[in-house]
């Protein structure tokens, strides 16, 4: 169901007929072409099957507060809308009610910004209980303050007798009432999320398989990859935001017996505030992984400006610290790439201990990425001399499964171990 559903008819329909323009702000230098914002935009746009119709970026001298553009750009969108027969104007950028409502006016078409556009990819694309609850949180908390843009009953008041305390409660009062009551619920459900997440964290912790999580900006490949390493079949197109929900599956890294990988949500620029909050429980999953892979589309021209959004938003999660779980790069979609640009991803990769070049389309390099898992998840291992009765099999098992078993001596009813294990399977060990 589309989160713009609303009485007032004003939601986005599949197929609508759009005019796309990307404000850049002079001075405003960035890693990203105004290009690149365009081709990003209008992806994202097609991603809910709008039709973009036609393209403008506009250089902004300054904002202006009540319609973000000067009058005659405003005026030149109104005028490109008119031409291609748009019912719908796409900016890519955030905007103010009030910014907003005068677009409308101006245009008379309907105006979506960026953080209503991704509201619209996330909630049509969420499929889990606890994806649909936050992006519903999502909605509610960029709606409240567009009230007074997007209800039609704002005037009326309900209710009240003179002699009970004036005039009544205004309906938009009322309204906003309703949002905050069931955004307070929504928070309830996902808290409840949160801990029956931290239970079954908890227990993965104390199982001997360690977590392997996967992120990077939309469209990067990840679930490619993901399908690649498990086996799975999990949605992957060509298409910003094709996976919302996390996914997780076994996967064989030498060494283990067992490991479980883990599918999230992509990243992209100028993520919505509203909406970092809102999937902070999926995200989440990330912190507790054993090993983070940063899955990059080492062939599209942003790749770099891509990359620094992943770090941003990775920052902000707190997975910048020194106690947080090691990184490695995978440069995803080599057979995208010239034989020349190949050669100097492959050689940048050889020369560098944190980054392995895959296809995760053809498999080439997948093979490495595996290896490469094992041994940082080997790493910091340490020599513990540990004594066990003779009849503990499964522990006997468990420590030749995770570990270098270097010595192994009987002494009557006692096996005395010299194991090497890394520190997070020395913990699960102590945990068992």
């Amino acid at each position: 169901m589309s989160v713009f559903n609303r009485s007032d008819d004003s939601g986005v329909t599949r197929g609508e007929r759009a005019v796309l323009v990307v404000p850049e702000r002079v001075g405003d230098g960035g890693l990203r072409s105004v290009e690149a914002r365009v081709e990003e935009a209008a992806g994202l746009a097609e991603a809910i099957g709008i039709d973009v119709v036609a393209r403008r970026s506009f250089r902004l001298r300054q904002i202006r507060p009540a319609s973000l553009f000067g009058k005659g750009q405003a005026e030149e969108v109104a005028g490109l809308a008119e031409a291609h027969e748009a019912t719908l104007l796409v900016v890519d950028a955030a905007l103010t009610p009030v910014q907003q409502k005068t677009l409308e006016d101006l245009t008379k078409c309907k105006v979506i910004d960026r953080t209503g556009l991704i509201l619209e990819i996330f909630g049509e694309r969420a499929a889990t209980a606890e994806g649909r609850l936050q992006v519903e949180l999502a909605h509610l908390d960029y709606q409240a303050g567009r009230l007074v843009r997007s209800w039609t009953h704002l005037e009326r008041q309900r209710g009240g007798f003179g002699f009970l305390g004036g005039p009544g409660e205004t309906q938009i009062e009322a309204d906003r009432r309703l949002i905050r009551d069931r955004m307070a619920r929504i928070r309830r459900e996902l808290d409840q999320v949160r801990r029956t997440r931290g239970l079954h964290r908890g227990r993965r912790q104390r199982a001997p398989w360690p977590v392997i999580a996967l992120v990077g900006y939309t469209n990067a490949g990840k679930s490619t990859l993901f399908n690649r390493m498990t086996q799975a079949s999990v949605m992957a197109e060509d298409l910003l935001f094709a996976t919302l929900d996390p996914t997780m599956r076994q996967v064989n890294i030498p060494g283990f017996d067992k490991a479980i990988l883990s599918d999230t949500v992509g990243f992209v620029s100028n993520l919505p505030t509203e909406l970092v909050a809102a999937f902070r429980a999926t995200l989440e999953e990330v912190s507790a992984a054993d090993l983070i892979l940063h899955v990059r589309d080492i062939a599209h021209p942003d790749s770099e400006a891509q990359a620094a959004d992943v770090e941003t938003v990775l920052s902000s999660l707190g997975l910048a610290e020194e106690d947080s779980p090691p990184r490695l790069e995978v440069w995803n979609k080599l057979d995208l790439l010239s034989q020349g640009e190949r050669d100097e991803a492959l050689g940048e990769a050889k020369r560098r201990d944190d980054v392995v070049a895959v296809s995760a389309l053809t498999g080439e390099g997948v093979d490495e990425l595996r290896e490469t898992i094992s041994h940082l998840l080997h790493s910091g291992s340490q020599t513990h001399h540990i004594r066990l009765n003779a009849g503990d099999g499964t522990r006997i098992a468990w420590l030749h499964a995770r570990g270098e078993v270097i010595e192994q001596l009987s002494d009557g009813d006692q096996l005395q171990l010299e194991v090497k294990l890394s520190p997070e399977n020395w913990a699960r060990f102590e945990r068992l």
